[in-house]
């Protein structure tokens, strides 16, 4: 950092960027050193919490691969459980910005090597102290492919994660990454004991304890009275239950059977804003349903038809007609507008039939048949395939949209077919979106894309200390995607939660909806 800049000035950097590591001042042994320290909580609210009382809560997806394990979540009932039965060594604010979890401070001077100090006093569900070793385990065992872990691919730049303290604990990084405490808030890092079983058996540090798990069923915690944050959590019990069908959804919300959803379909807020004993929460994020051609295999992979695609995208009727207004236009990059490194600069891609004929013409597949496979689970994507079927009726090629359950969707047709949709919810940094998603040996890399230069770039950002490189980085890297990319993106959907009144503590968090996932602890009964 530049001698010029003013703590003060750091700390907003950082703070634009998503990351709170911000300069802090001299060591005890005289160096500079970057520092997560300690911040605000999330949810602010103008009532004093109570506690007691029971709520249930209906996500839009469970399935049986449904998992106590945080390594291998890959649902959004899956986070909610992890979140509610584990603690990180850093957690998101409202805005991404991440705060001292188990940990008490992340220190660094260089970005490679950190110090963790681990607060003290914290116990596992079970009476165990949190110690550094699990700590170590729950970072490590990322690195071994036997654990399933969906976030391998980010543990592998540990280079060593080593225990230096009872309650010390040194990350060493393959190469610097600034982003480093952002990642570990991230639901598949939380901590498990340095033992298999625990991850097996729910034991964590979270704020609530596990009472009953049916994967695909439902999961019943209660309130953990040993958590490590004073006077949390509020609730005695919570029941997370899945319910893929929206209606249904909204419908148990109105009647009483549920107290929280998430995933409101546009066309069911007004319904909402009717009811006078509930409450509608709309928020911007990052999340998007993205059209998949899979680039492993012809016809999909030919970069002529993956143009025509995107040109058949009618974005501006996908927002007004689909989403009533609750979305932002993208242009086929993950990154939403607003963003610090969101590249502005790049043409909008317009839906245009003509562009699309003459690119599958050039491809040399006019009036081939496609299947195409959409479902409830990937947000607006079975009207999405509706839209697009007509449009690419217009440019001389047939789709044939199959509309598959939401149940068993992700297991069984994600990524399984030349043409399919996704649904990617917000990440807190560009470095963990790209690399679960774009890097050529992500697990989630949905489309099969792969491309040298941009694995290059994505290695190179996550070190860079100028921020003017690290920033067009991520502009060539969308740039990349944007032209030659596997994924149609047209749109950046609206987070729409919605909870029973009395339900208080409520907020927003943007990784996903229901507070990101971490509703739990903050939310409380009013009398």
């Amino acid at each position: 950092m530049a001698s010029s800049l003013s703590r003060r000035d750091v700390l907003q950097r950082s703070a634009a960027l998503g990351f709170a590591a911000a300069v802090g001042g001299a060591g005890c042994d005289g160096e500079t050193v970057s520092r997560v320290g300690s911040g605000a909580g999330t949810s602010p609210s103008s009532t004093t919490p109570r506690r007691g009382g029971r709520i249930r809560v209906a996500s839009l997806s469970s399935s049986t691969a449904d998992t106590l394990d945080p390594a291998k979540g890959a649902l959004s009932t899956d986070y909610v459980r992890h979140y509610m039965l584990y603690s990180g060594l850093t957690q998101y604010d409202a805005e991404l910005r991440p705060q001292p979890a188990l940990a008490e401070e992340l220190l660094t001077d260089d970005q490679r090597v950190w110090t963790v100090r681990l607060r003290r006093g914290i116990e596992f569900h079970d009476g165990k102290p949190l110690m550094a070793a699990d700590v170590v385990h729950s970072l490590l065992r990322h690195k071994v492919a036997a654990t399933g872990s969906k976030l391998k691919t980010i543990a592998d730049q540990f280079e060593d994660v080593a225990a230096v303290g009872p309650r010390e604990v040194r990350i060493t990084l393959v190469v610097p990454n600034v982003d480093l405490p952002a990642i570990l808030a991230a639901s598949h890092f939380l901590i498990v004991q340095a033992n298999d079983a625990s991850s097996k058996a729910g034991i964590g540090c979270g704020p609530y304890r596990l009472e009953e798990f049916k994967p695909g069923v439902r999961t019943v915690v209660a309130r953990n009275e040993r958590y490590w944050r004073n006077g949390r959590p509020y609730l005695d019990q919570i029941e997370l239950i899945g319910i893929p069908d929206e209606m249904s959804r909204v419908n148990a919300l109105l009647s009483g059977d549920v107290h929280l959803i998430n995933a409101v379909d546009p066309r069911s807020t007004r319904r909402i804003r009717e009811s006078s004993g509930h409450v509608l929460l709309p928020s911007k994020s990052g999340l998007y349903t993205n059209l998949i051609m899979r680039q492993d295999a012809p016809p999909t992979a030919d970069a002529h038809f993956v143009l025509a695609m995107k040109h058949l995208l009618d974005r501006e009727t996908m927002r007004r007609a689909l989403f009533r207004g609750y979305a932002t236009i993208a242009n086929d990059q993950p990154v939403p507008p607003g963003h610090p490194f969101y590249a502005a600069g790049l043409p909008q891609r317009v839906y245009d039939p003509e562009r699309a004929r003459f690119h599958l013409k050039r491809a040399g597949l006019l009036g081939i048949r496609l299947p195409m496979y959409a479902s409830p689970a990937a947000t607006g994507s079975v009207d999405m395939a509706a839209l697009l079927q007509q449009s690419a009726m217009r440019a001389g090629i047939n789709l044939a949209v199959n509309r598959v359950p939401a149940d068993g969707y992700w297991s069984n047709h994600w990524m399984k077919h030349p043409l399919t949709f996704g649904n990617v919810n917000p990440r807190p940094t560009v470095d963990l979106l790209f690399s679960t998603l774009f890097k050529s040996d992500a697990p989630w890399n949905e489309s099969g894309w792969r491309n040298e230069r941009f694995d290059q770039l994505l290695l190179a950002a996550r070190g860079e200390a100028n921020e003017a490189k690290r920033r067009q980085m991520y502009v060539d890297m969308q740039v990349l995607i944007h032209e030659r990319g596997g994924v149609g993106i047209p749109l950046f959907i609206d987070f729409i939660d919605a909870h029973y009144q009395r339900l208080r503590g409520y907020g927003r968090i943007p990784t996903g909806g229901l507070m990101g996932y971490q509703f739990a602890e903050h939310v409380w009964l009013d009398a």
